[in-house]
């Protein structure tokens, strides 16, 4: 005789030899321990899962659209009409006059321009800087900024900067 079989033999007489409510205890335990097995390899994860699912498509959803945006924002630029040096340079002028008054030097030198910043509020170096690639075409090569001491006076509390930015301007 196999030992498995002398192993089954064995445990088919133990199970005979139990009483009627301690084969349904034993059941009823082995029925919970099979449940809570199944809720956590196969029911659990997977509600996690679903759970998860929504958050994860909204994030997904938001991403692309934010890729959409930037790509037709490359669009709109690549699609613009070529400036000249003169052009380009009138239209950073015009932009530097939109930044707060004493904040922005510019000196164009061949096809870079160099701003020197003092105390510029963080909020209008970011717009300034977004419309100056947009309306002059010009590209950031180099910035050199530190967190300024001076707040701005209309804004105590917010943060400035002091530096320079080198702009590559567009060529003929």
């Amino acid at each position: 005789m196999s030992t498995k079989l002398k192993i089954g033999n064995q445990l088919q007489g133990r199970w005979d030899a139990l009483a009627a409510r301690e084969r349904r205890l034993l059941l009823l335990a082995a029925s919970l321990v099979g449940g809570a097995l199944l809720w956590w390899l196969a029911i659990g994860p997977a509600l996690a899962t679903l759970r998860l699912a929504q958050v994860q498509h909204s994030q997904l959803d938001a991403q692309l659209q934010q890729m959409q945006m930037l790509k037709a924002q490359a669009a709109a630029l690549q699609s613009q009409p070529k400036l000249s040096p003169e052009d380009a340079r009138r239209a950073l002028d015009a932009v530097l006059k939109q930044t707060p008054p004493g904040t922005a030097q510019m000196v164009v030198l061949g096809d870079r321009a160099s701003v020197t910043l003092k105390a510029m509020p963080a909020d209008a170096l970011a717009q300034w800087l977004m419309q100056a690639r947009v309306n002059a075409r010009s590209l950031p090569v180099e910035v050199r900024l530190v967190k300024s001491a001076a707040a701005p006076a209309s804004q105590p509390g917010r943060v400035a900067w002091d530096g320079t930015v080198v702009l590559k301007m567009p060529a003929l």
